[in-house]
């Protein structure tokens, strides 16, 4: 895999939706839980997937679990997973859709404890600030770090499912909380 690709780090190629996705959403600052709970969602169905297959995805889990509302999601019943299981926009595998709503009501719980769950993850960052890394290439950018252990390992602990150091680090990427976009990154540059 080529480190850029059109001035871009090169995971995203050149597929349209992802070019947007590493553009306009990757690795910026994500403060609200709505929000937070949605890249929770989809980085849990991801597990064993492209990220792309479930970003092609994204508006089906949107209609799936309830515009991603936390609350809404957490009230789904066995019902809702038989139904879940027969539509088309998301991954149908049973254990995942089961965990969305298991993890809706933990994300809940988390909340109400730390009073946001962004609150809880910026808890595991040193001086409760995200982190800026500086790679050059992808080869250096990990999958994993301290505190995406520390953080599933915390969210293990709690009962969340499909939430490992590797899922939670993308998460991490994906929220704002870890900037890997490379040094050399249209992204990056446009932050100076």
């Amino acid at each position: 895999m080529q480190d850029l690709i059109e001035g871009r780090c090169g995971w995203c190629g050149t597929d349209e939706l992802y070019v947007n996705y590493h553009d306009r959403e990757w690795g910026k600052p994500v403060t609200d839980d709505k929000r937070l709970f949605e890249f929770l969602v989809l980085e849990s169905a991801q597990a064993g997937l492209s990220w792309l297959t479930i970003l092609r995805k994204r508006e089906g889990y949107r209609r799936a679990f309830c515009d991603f509302d936390a609350e809404r999601v957490a009230r789904m019943t066995e019902q809702d997973v038989e139904r879940l299981m027969q539509f088309d926009g998301i991954v149908r595998n049973r254990l995942k859709i089961k965990a969305t709503i298991s993890n809706a009501r933990l994300f809940l719980a988390v909340q109400k404890e730390f009073g946001s769950f962004y609150d809880y993850t910026l808890s595991f960052f040193p001086d409760r600030k995200p982190i800026v890394n500086a790679y050059r290439s992808l080869r250096e950018i990990p999958v994993s770090s301290p505190q995406s252990d520390a953080m599933s390992r915390d969210m293990k602990r709690r009962g969340f499912k499909f939430f490992g150091t590797t899922i939670c680090y993308a998460h991490l990427q994906a929220a704002g909380f870890v900037n890997d976009h490379l040094t050399d990154c249209i992204c990056r540059k446009e932050n100076r």
